[in-house]
């Protein structure tokens, strides 16, 4: 297996993003260790949206608001996406270096758009935040991160948040 050198090759890394600090702290960190002024590499943030909620016809008050509220839902998502990059760029613009970035919005289950966006834009690396559930929120949600890790062709480094004292 050939190692990845980031310090010399113009890698592609995707950073996966979220509303949470995690993701946030992730992104610095990648920053961080991932970019200088030497290197070409290119971030990817990519923000995955949840799937949109599916309306029935057989729901009549559903079917009398249904344009007010998918208006009203896509004006949320559209609020959440400009409000999560803007954090994003705040983070990645206070480091000067050499980077190009890229925006990704997707939409669906989180675990496979981000897979499969890996997978389809061939990065180097992904990296993301862990959320430290313990055993059993794990058990009932699933973890994201470790379905990627399990899951990508490409390196995954799991940036976990340090404990607050």
């Amino acid at each position: 297996m050939e190692a990845i050198n980031l310090k010399k090759k113009e890698c592609k890394i995707v950073v996966a993003v979220d509303e949470s600090q995690e993701s946030m702290y992730a992104l610095s960190w990648c920053v961080g260790n991932f970019f200088s002024e030497k290197t070409t590499n290119t971030l990817v943030l990519l923000y995955v949206k949840p799937p949109p909620p599916v309306y029935s016809s057989f729901d009549a008050a559903g079917y009398m608001f249904s344009g007010d509220v998918i208006t009203a839902l896509e004006k949320y998502g559209s609020d959440l996406v400009n409000s999560v990059m803007a954090r994003a760029e705040a983070i990645y613009g206070k480091f000067s270096s050499n980077m190009g970035v890229e925006r990704i919005v997707g939409s669906g289950d989180a675990k496979d758009v981000i897979c499969n966006t890996v997978e389809k834009i061939k990065a180097d690396t992904l990296v993301m935040g862990c959320h430290g559930y313990g055993f059993f929120k794990r058990a009932l949600l699933g973890s994201v991160s470790d379905h990627c890790a399990k899951n990508v062709k490409c390196p995954v480094v799991i940036v976990k948040h340090p404990e607050e004292k």
